[in-house]
């Protein structure tokens, strides 16, 4: 099997629970790093599918890599390959989609709950809602003929499918280490949004989190099980 590209946007915002998912299944892939400069591929031919994760940065921002980005997402749906977005991927899916991405009513940092649309969604998530994570001040709207997946308390899109794109605005992808290292990096953003209901501080986002991430790993699975199994052998 040809390997699955991840393009990684920000150091910390790595394949996390995608990534070990991966080596478990003992599928091939290779990541290319927005943040070490990484050139992104023209051709999505030597690929069994696409992966962008999250980032700090908008897709609206004047970036020399976001428009090749948004042309190998658009190559990788051409030929019906599979394109997972996470957060920022996620908005970048809906951007090579023609829909667009815009600042959320309020940003939305920590834990929350995530409920599915319908049956399908059902299927997919395995549950009706789930504790996901959350750290974004933007949203996507839904490009056309996509199928809402899930919405939460103060972001209503935050997934959907088209054809083999799923696109998260939710983070299903942590780790411990992930969600600790952003907290610390973080936390002059939580202390500044304290008055914000939709904005958890330290001490909330890191309590259960062993318990936590390891029910949202269970979900994550479940997503990407799915998703692999869409994988082009050849």
């Amino acid at each position: 099997m040809k390997p699955v590209l991840v393009i990684r946007h920000a150091e910390t915002e790595g394949a996390g629970f995608f990534g070990a998912f991966l080596d478990e299944r003992h599928i091939p892939w290779s990541m290319v790093c927005i943040d070490k400069g990484d050139t992104i591929p023209r051709d999505i031919a030597a690929y069994s599918g696409l992966v962008m994760m999250g980032g700090p940065m908008s897709v609206n921002d004047d970036l020399p890599w976001i428009a090749d980005e948004v042309a190998l997402i658009q190559q990788a749906m051409g030929k019906s390959l599979p394109v997972l977005g996470h957060c920022l991927g996620g908005q970048l899916i809906s951007k090579a989609l023609g829909a667009t991405v815009k600042a959320n009513p309020v940003k939305e940092i920590g834990w929350g709950d995530v409920r599915v649309s319908d049956e399908q969604a059902l299927n997919l998530f395995g549950t009706a809602s789930f504790e996901s994570f959350h750290w974004h001040g933007e949203t996507f709207d839904l490009p056309k003929g996509a199928q809402h997946l899930l919405s939460s308390e103060y972001c209503q899109n935050q997934a959907y499918v088209m054809g083999n794109a799923l696109a998260f605005q939710c983070h299903i992808e942590m780790t411990e280490e992930m969600v600790k290292t952003w907290c610390e990096n973080g936390c002059d953003e939580l202390i500044a949004s304290c008055a914000n209901p939709s904005v958890q501080q330290v001490e909330v986002i890191q309590k259960n989190i062993e318990e936590r991430v390891a029910n949202l790993n269970s979900v994550a699975r479940n997503v990407y099980t799915y998703w692999t199994g869409l994988l082009h052998s050849s």
